[in-house]
């Protein structure tokens, strides 16, 4: 397993979630914050918004090309994840409309139980960058204590300062700024990650309701 794979199964289950004509990204663009230019983001949020009115644009996000283009990685690099993630049970082609998705038991196993060995990280220097783990919205209001340094994935055009945390992929900072849902999933991954016993159960059991809403 690969960071990218991991990446690709989160944004699976980001576009499950979503339906033709769903308003659910223009409603939690507040939660995508943490870079300068937050008017550009909106714009584009709503424009991403617009097009899933259309069955065929959200059809498209399924395949290679989709996929390359909402996460920042090659169509080629999408091909092997995808043929990586199925190997391992994490994913299957849905045998009616022949979409990839994730198999969401396995998934959760995983992340539960072998995700802090498989993918470890600590905590760098100071640098600029997007928040994540108890830092990103998704946490912070439950975990961030008064004085604490944020955790960020690094990103020059970030607006807070903190410690760097390594993301799962190098273009997870491109990925996030389109899909607000897929931020919240990657900061509660680095959360378990992380390896510290409060945020991870706190993490585990938030990301548990999301796969199984």
């Amino acid at each position: 397993m690969k960071g990218q794979d991991i990446l690709l199964l989160v944004k699976l289950l980001c576009l499950e979630s979503w339906k033709t004509g769903d308003t659910a990204v223009s409603e939690v663009s507040e939660d995508l914050s943490g870079w300068s230019d937050e008017g550009e983001l909106n714009a584009q949020l709503r424009s991403i918004d617009a097009m899933l009115e259309s069955a065929e644009y959200y059809e498209s996000l399924f395949t290679l090309r989709g996929l390359a283009t909402e996460l920042g990685i090659s169509k080629s690099e999408i091909s092997k994840s995808l043929k990586r993630c199925v190997s391992v049970n994490l994913a299957k082609h849905n045998r009616f409309t022949g979409r990839p998705e994730v198999n969401k038991k396995a998934f959760e196993e995983f992340v539960s139980h072998g995700m802090k060995y498989v993918f470890p990280v600590r905590p760098a220097q100071l640098t600029r960058g997007i928040p994540t783990t108890f830092s990103a919205p998704v946490l912070e209001s439950k975990l961030l204590s008064a004085g604490e340094l944020k955790m960020v994935w690094p990103d020059p055009r970030g607006k807070e300062m903190g410690q760097a945390v390594e993301p799962l992929y190098k273009s997870v900072p491109f990925a996030v700024k389109r899909d607000s849902e897929l931020y919240a999933y990657l900061a509660l991954l680095d959360a378990i990650r992380m390896g510290n016993a409060r945020e991870s159960n706190l993490a585990c059991k938030m990301l548990n309701e999301r796969l199984f809403k």
